[in-house]
């Protein structure tokens, strides 16, 4: 298998650890933005400086894992070559005239596409999926809080893109994967309010904060996201006509009123595996593909201020 990644950052390496545990024979070729730029991943990555210098006709297919700012830009130069995309979250970092252009033109030419979000394969998320499918709900709160500065050790957090609005930064965007998993779980939302503020400690551009309140039919969804809680929660709480679901996805449990009935040793580390096997045996073999650019795009557009 022959893989060309663009970006070599943080999320790409969760990404060729993944590859390389599923096939150790695999090629991959970094895209680089110039002679100047660092990784520590060199082993098994073939540094090309112009995709001229590769010849496209033999690889599997392009994994999308820049900085968001640039997802426009390379996506849009990389369909013409034909090949599956793999697209980190979240698609854009804005939705404008050029993106939705853009979005019709993969569209139109029928592209293999899957947009990252490796939550729909963690254990309790696909458990409770299951459970509550003849559950009547009253309520859902979703609650995901955790530290910046804590994100990337020995990186001034200030200055990565999730810190700084005009790189395509913020709260809402980086922690996309708690309205994509709400989407999966319960589609589209009728109706939607949303709050984002940036006013906390961590005197960053970018939003820190962010409500949502989602409306369905019989119930509602508010998730809280934010970046400045230095004990990490990631939850959600479902009431029920039977009874209040607990999901904790960073332990990979679920509780039924304050009784366990589900756990499970898989960690969210784990999950970029999981995500890049549905890949390469679903979307490489032309199979239909959930979290296609269409629907990411839809989630997006969920995710953005009215």
């Amino acid at each position: 298998m022959k893989v060309l990644i663009v970006g070599l950052g943080s999320i790409a390496r969760k990404h060729i650890f993944a590859l390389r545990e599923l096939d150790n024979n695999v090629k991959i070729y970094a895209l680089r933005s110039g002679n100047n730029s660092t990784s520590d991943i060199k082993e098994g990555v073939i540094n090309i400086f112009d995709i001229s210098e590769l010849d496209m006709l033999v690889i599997d297919f392009i994994i999308v894992a820049n900085p968001t700012e640039f997802h426009y830009i390379t996506i849009k130069g990389l369909i013409e070559f034909g090949k599956p995309l793999f697209i980190e979250k979240p698609l854009f970092s804005k939705i404008t005239i050029e993106t939705k252009v853009l979005l019709d033109t993969i569209l139109k030419r029928n592209l293999q596409t899957y947009v990252a979000c490796n939550l729909r394969f963690l254990d309790s998320i696909i458990r409770i999926k299951h459970l509550i499918q003849s559950e009547r709900i009253n309520e859902v709160n979703v609650y995901c809080g955790s530290y910046l500065p804590d994100w990337r050790p020995g990186i001034d957090f200030r200055k990565v893109y999730s810190a700084n609005r005009e790189m395509g930064g913020g709260v809402h965007i980086d922690l996309i994967h708690e309205l994509d998993y709400i989407y999966w779980l319960w589609n589209e939302p009728i109706e939607r309010r949303v709050f984002f503020s940036n006013s906390s400690s961590l005197d960053i551009t970018a939003f820190d904060y962010a409500n949502y309140l989602w409306s369905y039919k019989g119930f509602t969804v508010s998730i809280i996201l934010n970046y400045y809680r230095k004990d990490a929660k990631r939850v959600m709480e479902i009431v029920s006509e039977n009874g209040t679901y607990l999901v904790d996805l960073l332990g990979n449990t679920i509780t039924k009123d304050g009784e366990l009935i589900f756990s499970s040793e898989q960690r969210i580390k784990d999950t970029y595996k999981s995500q890049m096997n549905y890949f390469i045996k679903t979307v490489l073999n032309g199979n239909s593909s959930f979290n296609t650019v269409e629907e990411a795009n839809r989630i997006l557009e969920l995710c953005m201020q009215d």
